[in-house]
């Protein structure tokens, strides 16, 4: 099954895709994550990204699609994969359309004090990625996986998560009506928790008994 999670910043997305992924065993296909790669070994692209990363601005889609395609060539796509930041565009799901077929996306909604909230509470380790929240922290600034120290990301800063919020819905929120007439969409909660979320999204994919 070949899936997409839209959303605005701070949803769920990530959790979510990780989640079901681990269920279904395929990838998780994040280009935040790979682009944040590409600026931890200082790349060329990494370099190129950070700007716009940082100011809450979408990466140009040149870059993304390629990087995207490339990813979804490898074997372990071959029984499907979960996109996770990818279409933000019209213009990047048309040409997503040419590289792969799509079967279900799922529109995750929440409001923006929600999201806030968990941006702005949101840790991530420096040197393996891991997200956590200070609500779940008790006070620890180390990553319980690598034991790296947590950082709060430039791009999770009150003005910015604004930024990119008014980004989302300038750019990206038009791919909703764009998959709804495709027959794709799915429009799921997630206001209330990583279970009942996760359990809402299943429902919505036919994964349920």
């Amino acid at each position: 099954m070949n899936i997409i999670f839209l959303g605005p910043p701070g949803v769920g997305k990530g959790t979510h895709a990780k989640l079901l992924g681990e269920e279904l065993n395929i990838p998780q296909i994040s280009t935040g994550d790979m682009l944040r790669a590409h600026i931890k070994g200082q790349t060329a692209l990494g370099m190129a990204a950070k700007k716009h990363i940082d100011a809450g601005e979408l990466v140009p889609d040149d870059v993304v699609i390629g990087m995207v395609k490339e990813r979804l060539a490898q074997p372990d796509c071959e029984n499907g994969f979960i996109l996770d930041g990818f279409p933000r565009t019209i213009p990047q799901a048309e040409a997503l359309k040419a590289i792969t077929t799509i079967d279900a996306v799922i529109d995750l909604v929440a409001g923006n004090e929600v999201i806030l909230g968990r941006l702005s509470g949101r840790r991530v380790c420096k040197d393996c990625g891991a997200t956590y929240h200070i609500s779940r922290l008790d006070g620890k600034t180390t990553c319980e996986a690598c034991g790296g120290p947590l950082i709060h990301r430039v791009d999770d800063q009150p003005d910015t998560i604004l930024n990119r919020l008014k980004v989302y819905e300038e750019q990206t929120a038009p791919l909703i009506a764009y998959y709804e007439q495709e027959g794709l969409l799915h429009a799921v909660s997630a206001e209330e928790g990583i279970e009942v979320d996760h359990q809402l999204i299943k429902e919505a994919l036919g994964l349920t008994a």
